[in-house]
């Protein structure tokens, strides 16, 4: 019962670890964000001041 018992906190400190170092390397990835120029998804800059003035 004792072996179970230390394999099984063997086991879940091991996952705990793994989970924080995930979690910090997923922190530290640089995100890029993609420039607004040539956007096909945006309307044009022109209506886009018409539609701020009305």
């Amino acid at each position: 019962m004792i072996i179970i018992m230390i394999i099984s906190v063997i086991i879940i400190a091991l996952v705990i670890a793994l989970s924080v170092y995930t979690v910090n390397k997923g922190y530290q990835f640089k995100h890029t964000v993609d420039p607004v120029d040539n956007n096909p998804h945006l309307p044009p800059e022109d209506s886009q001041q018409e539609s701020d003035s009305k």
